[in-house]
């Protein structure tokens, strides 16, 4: 067994706070799912419908596939049309949804799944590289 390859953290601030975050993880421990991640991205309450969050993903999106991940995946707590949205703008698709998956502010929610796919996936992926900051 290889230990997993690094993947990218970023961090946004505002007048030296941190106000936001997104990373990619893997998305399941087999091997035969190393060419897959998750993202996701976590901001302060203030930072809603600023940008941030588009930032974060404009940035942490082209870092991911030069990476050579082929699958990119997005677990979002329903309901959140603000999420929804952003993922959507991204060319993120629903594929499915866990039902009560979730216990969060006090009752249980469900979480949406979508993925962005490759327009051309490779017929033999290269393996994922490390990132490095």
């Amino acid at each position: 067994m290889t230990a997993e390859p690094r993947l990218p953290w970023l961090v946004a601030e505002r007048e030296g706070e941190v106000v936001g975050f997104a990373y990619a993880a893997a998305h399941r421990a087999r091997a035969a799912y190393r060419w897959s991640v998750d993202v996701s991205v976590y901001l302060h309450d203030s930072e809603r419908r600023r940008g941030t969050g588009r930032a974060l993903y404009t940035r942490l999106l082209p870092e991911v596939r030069a990476l050579r991940y082929v699958s990119v995946y997005a677990g979002i707590a329903l309901p959140n049309p603000g999420s929804v949205g952003l993922h959507e703008s991204f060319g993120f698709v629903p594929v499915g949804v866990y039902r009560n998956v979730g216990w969060k502010h006090g009752q249980w929610r469900d979480v949406g799944w979508w993925q962005l796919v490759p327009e051309d996936p490779p017929v033999e992926p290269a393996e994922p590289l490390a990132w490095t900051p």
